[in-house]
């Protein structure tokens, strides 16, 4: 039975999680008041996932949790009011090494905690067999600064789109595309489109992080938008994501969730609209980390058509959930690690 973690400097907060989490059966579960009480007791109780709250006395979330990922990695997922308010907090969580996140319904102490009990539970469930990295030191661009990367961006020409590389990814995906979408350059000849699963509140300030780490220029899609070489585009959360063709020009656009499927934005629904207006051999379809199969039916889809396509491999998916789907289905061209799709991808544009 895996052991679970969870910190909290509220007691009735620990009173509650600890009763969602033990009426499973499923885990063996200690608490800790903050951070510092979380790190003391990572010796003697081996905890196999951690819930981490990021407002705390003594020593916040953010600060524990750096500590875990540098000395202890493991598995941890954030609960906290704050992340409804403030993305940036969470998104450098996961930066951090934050596997996911879930949000505190009703504020720091939440009387209605339960209503968020099926996601919670389903989330660390996933969570105990999640890979998570080492904390590392912000990306080399950020310290170079945003005025560099924008100096070295090369305009690209947006009257024509030659093909269109799609990503799906769901938990663990800010890490990895972090990983990946920097290494991109700038004179990528095709644009990027990315599915995150991902609330709505977040999915902006990650692009403007995202923004300040590329060459491409990366922005989110909140409406109607021409494809165009030198961008990255990032659905907007809680919405559907969708290529089109308007006035016989090719667009990326946010549309209403589809209620018939179950992760937004849908990355099924993204690589099937691609193909209605893209011949597969100008697709390049990415699955990365996530719990789940969004995805894998459409990609591998994509593949016996003619596209080419690309699993994260197991060795650094986060969750290997969506890949491994789609390598089950045959629909992977290459299974490789996140750090070897950046070039690959440059190969098969060269």
């Amino acid at each position: 039975m895996p052991k679970l973690l969870i910190v909290d400097d509220s007691a009735l907060m620990r009173k509650h999680l600890r009763a969602i989490f033990e009426e499973t059966g499923q885990f063996e579960v200690q608490t800790a008041r903050n951070g510092r009480d979380a790190l003391e007791q990572l010796g003697r109780f081996e905890p196999d996932v951690i819930t981490l709250d990021i407002n705390m006395p003594e020593m916040d979330g953010l600060t524990c949790l750096g500590e875990i990922m540098t000395t202890s990695p493991r598995p941890v997922v954030m609960i906290s009011s704050l992340t409804s308010e403030s993305a940036t907090v969470t998104l450098e969580a996961m930066q951090l090494g934050a596997v996911d996140y879930v949000e505190k319904p009703g504020g720091t102490v939440s009387l209605n905690i339960v209503d968020a009990r099926d996601e919670m539970v389903q989330k660390v469930r996933a969570a105990v067999g999640a890979k998570p990295r080492r904390a590392r030191g912000l990306v080399d661009r950020v310290r170079r600064g945003h005025t560099e990367i924008v100096s070295r961006r090369v305009p690209q020409p947006a009257t024509r789109v030659d093909g269109c590389v799609l990503i799906g990814v769901s938990t663990g995906g800010p890490r990895t595309l972090e990983e990946i979408l920097p290494e991109l350059p700038g004179t990528l000849p095709w644009p990027v489109v990315v599915a995150q699963h991902m609330p709505g509140p977040f999915t902006g300030p990650f692009a403007q992080r995202l923004d300040r780490l590329c060459e491409l220029k990366v922005v989110e899609v909140a409406g109607p938008m021409p494809l165009a070489p030198g961008r990255i585009y990032i659905g907007r959360g809680d919405a559907d994501l969708v290529i089109e063709r308007k006035l016989g020009r090719l667009t990326v656009n946010s549309v209403p969730s589809d209620p018939s499927l179950r992760w937004h934005p849908s990355v099924d629904r993204l690589v099937r609209s691609a193909r209605d207006h893209m011949p597969a051999e100008d697709l390049i379809g990415v699955e990365l980390t996530g719990m789940g199969d969004d995805g894998a039916a459409a990609i591998a889809e994509l593949k016996a058509a003619g596209g080419r396509t690309i699993a994260e491999a197991e060795s650094s998916a986060i969750v290997f959930g969506m890949p491994a789907e789609l390598i089950r289905l045959g629909g992977a061209t290459l299974t490789l690690a996140a750090r070897s799709i950046p070039g690959q991808l440059v190969s098969w544009l060269s």
